[in-house]
């Protein structure tokens, strides 16, 4: 949060054009300073004692904020599986190539996860 306010993120997000940006809960209080553009889950109101039916629609509304926020997570770790690219060992007049290969094995990979009739 304190980097995000340092590079002049939130200055960005609540000036630009309205967007929803899925986040996480490191995140919490930026909402507000964006004007609602960073969802975040939902901050937890009760912390000993919590009615019953709180605990039910806040367990609903997790959910719901994780479901969204899937796509993200998926798309953070596919770039840790590139990170495995930058301590290559091996020659460096071939990264190029290897670069190349997977990138089209992920794009073959979304492909046939979208689309069940191009499965090999």
């Amino acid at each position: 949060m304190t980097q995000a306010r340092r590079l002049g993120m939130v200055q960005l997000l609540a000036d630009g054009p309205f967007m929803e940006i899925f986040a996480d809960a490191v995140y919490q209080g930026m909402g507000a300073q964006t004007g609602g553009r960073v969802i975040t889950p939902p901050h937890r109101k009760f912390k000993k004692s919590a009615p019953s039916w709180y605990e039910e629609r806040h367990e609903q509304q997790r959910r719901a904020h994780s479901s969204r926020r899937i796509r993200v997570e998926h798309g953070i770790a596919h770039l840790k599986n590139w990170r495995a690219l930058t301590r290559h060992l091996g020659r460096r007049e071939h990264m190029n190539d290897i670069v190349q290969a997977v990138a089209g094995t992920l794009s073959h990979q979304q492909t046939a996860t979208l689309d069940p009739g191009l499965r090999a």
